[in-house]
């Protein structure tokens, strides 16, 4: 299954409840909205991109259990960045002061910021400019620090604040450098 991207913007501009309301009706699905009014329904992933997905998350929550430095995100979180757009990254942390400057409905519903780290997987449903497209939008709505991990082409994107995107060959070892302290990941 590919995914579906339906643009909305010429008959309607749904306001951030609207969406959120759309998403608790259609709860199967997993939807994001770009920040031009395009629906983006994702299709879900297969058993292996699924596997890969929880061992990312797993680990980040392993870190982020011994520092205690802020709070761990699954890919069915929607964040709602500055430009606009609703997005869910596969993986995402954010610092606990930020977190904890949220008002309890905002942290209920759908999140009024970019994370500070998220990690995206390229799953083969995945198209890969697509994916860089999203990360650069993380990054231009104020993620500090990104990694696109591509098995397909055995690379890892590696997105910065301020900085171009490097790109390494796996298998590498990241480091969650000053965003997420003593992290890190072998791929």
């Amino acid at each position: 299954m590919d995914t579906v991207v339906i643009n909305l913007e010429p008959a309607v501009r749904l306001t951030d409840e609207q969406f959120y309301r759309l998403c608790m009706a259609n709860r199967d699905l997993n939807l994001e909205l770009s920040a031009t009014g395009e629906l983006i329904i994702v299709p879900p992933v297969g058993g292996e991109t699924g596997i890969l997905e929880a061992g990312l998350i797993t680990n980040l929550s392993i870190w982020n259990r011994q520092t205690k430095l802020g709070v761990v995100f699954s890919s069915s979180t929607i964040f709602r960045l500055p430009n606009g757009a609703k997005r869910s990254p596969d993986a995402a942390w954010v610092k606990l002061s930020r977190w904890e400057a949220l008002t309890i409905e905002e942290r209920e519903k759908f999140p009024p910021l970019v994370p500070d780290f998220l990690i995206e997987l390229r799953s083969k449903s995945d198209r890969l400019k697509s994916l860089q497209d999203k990360m650069q939008e993380y990054i231009d709505n104020g993620l500090r620090l990104g990694w696109l991990i591509n098995p397909q082409d055995g690379e890892v994107e590696i997105y910065r604040q301020g900085q171009l995107k490097e790109i390494v060959k796996m298998p590498t070892l990241l480091l969650g450098e000053d965003v997420l302290p003593g992290f890190e990941l072998h791929i």
